[in-house]
């Protein structure tokens, strides 16, 4: 390196600040890329300075900036993470339906299987047939307060599966067939309606 002082040699003054310096020397090694020698000395130079900037903190000569002694200062806070939106459930949805144990379920299948066995026995008269059907409402009805305690829910449950099983066993009656009649089809399409309601809604 030549005679000149390694802040002359970056073209820059003894107070530049630290950004000026790295600017300068940045500058320089993009107008000699290619020449080595050359930038040999910018980087020598630019080390120099460093070196010269280090003694003079330790000796108290120069102040060091604020934002490298303290740099959370300026950063700020850190930033929130940020949590990903997920589109919520339809909680009343999800809160009507039951997932039975196998214990859970047995009790309600054995009655309506029981129930279903009545209503097709051909020595009950179909006058008769209101009894399993009664009886499956009040099964119903048992097992559904007895889940969540809410015995207006239960009733509303109830009566809707009941409907719903009258008007089902009703359109399917054409597939009865010679063996079956219409109001035994109908009772047991209904009482089928029932133990669905009664074992997996609540």
């Amino acid at each position: 390196m030549s005679q000149q002082s390694p802040y002359e040699h970056l073209g820059v003054t003894i107070d530049a600040s630290f950004d000026e310096i790295q600017d300068a020397r940045d500058r320089l090694r993009e107008q000699h890329t290619g020449e080595r020698q050359v930038i040999e000395s910018i980087e020598a130079a630019y080390d120099a300075i460093l070196m010269d900037r280090l003694r003079m903190r330790q000796e108290g000569k120069i102040k060091v900036p604020e934002r490298i002694r303290f740099p959370e200062r300026i950063a700020g806070p850190p930033a929130k993470e940020v949590q990903p939106q997920t589109t919520p459930k339809a909680s009343w949805l999800t809160g009507m339906f039951d997932t039975p144990s196998r214990a859970e379920l047995m009790w309600p299948s054995f009655i309506y299987l029981g129930l279903g066995v009545v209503s097709l026995y051909p020595a009950i008269e179909i006058s008769l047939l209101q009894l399993p059907l009664a009886l499956g409402v009040a099964t119903s009805l048992y097992f559904l307060n007895r889940k969540e305690n809410k015995f207006g829910r239960s009733v509303l449950l109830t009566v809707g599966g009941l409907i719903l099983g009258l008007i089902l066993g009703s359109l399917l009656s054409p597939m009865a067939g010679a063996t079956l009649s219409v109001e035994r089809f109908i009772t047991l399409v209904t009482l089928i309606v029932l133990w669905l309601v009664s074992s997996f809604l609540r």
